[in-house]
């Protein structure tokens, strides 16, 4: 009886020799990977803060666009060209010069059109700007320092440096996931690309150009945004 204990002692021994340095090893290796995710979570919180920070420095800016749309349905990409708008307080001025005119108003209640008089209208004709839309009401809550609202609906990855980044945003959210795969923004002082991929498969690529701050509106504009 004596033998019979001695060796299972020595068994458990044996086995508890040999399992715990393994033990041991596991438990440093996550907590090893704890701490390197908190420290990416945390470098990337930093990186996007920045990034907010450096484009709310401009509350106006005056740019050009080329919009690339991929549809599923179409074998061609549509391609249009204009000039922008961006008043983080009120709004976008989307005006497309190419392949056809049209101006958009893209504020807090939507998406409304402007007609050849230049009033603002309800529109169903909007489906290339809708997307832009919702961009532009996430960006400028994030502009103006809320990006509470941005993680609330996206999980962000941050690379770069302030002067020249990328931000990859993926949907949190289950419902906003139906109808967008993800986002993707690139710039340095001012937006630069922006690429809005839909969950049924359709694409849109945005580049701007001619970045420009400006100090005020025209009075149109103004009249449009509803800036006194």
């Amino acid at each position: 009886m004596g033998t019979l204990t001695f060796r299972v002692a020595s068994i458990a021994a044996c086995v508890s020799l040999s399992v715990s340095p393994l033990t041991a090893t596991h438990a440093a290796t996550q907590t090893q990977d704890r701490q390197t995710h908190d420290q990416s979570q945390r470098a990337n919180a930093a990186l996007v803060s920045q990034v907010a920070s450096r484009l709310a420095q401009t509350q106006r800016v005056r740019a050009q666009f080329t919009q690339t749309q991929t549809l599923s349905a179409m074998k061609q990409p549509l391609v249009s060209t204009g000039t922008l708008v961006f008043f983080r307080e009120r709004g976008v001025i989307w005006r497309t010069d190419t392949p056809y005119k049209a101006t958009y108003v893209i504020g807090d209640a939507g998406v409304s059109e402007v007609d050849p008089n230049g009033k603002r209208i309800d529109t169903k004709s909007a489906h290339g700007v809708r997307g832009v839309a919702q961009v532009s009401k996430m960006m400028r809550a994030m502009l103006g320092g809320d990006l509470s609202a941005l993680y609330s609906q996206f999980d962000v990855d941050a690379q770069g440096a302030a002067s020249q980044w990328k931000l990859d945003l993926k949907p949190n959210q289950p419902q906003l996931a139906q109808s967008i795969k993800g986002l993707q923004m690139t710039g340095g002082e001012f937006l630069q690309t922006l690429r809005i991929a839909l969950a049924n498969g359709d694409v849109t690529q945005i580049e701007f150009t001619k970045s420009e701050a400006i100090s005020d509106l025209a009075p149109g504009e103004r009249a449009l945004l509803g800036a006194q």
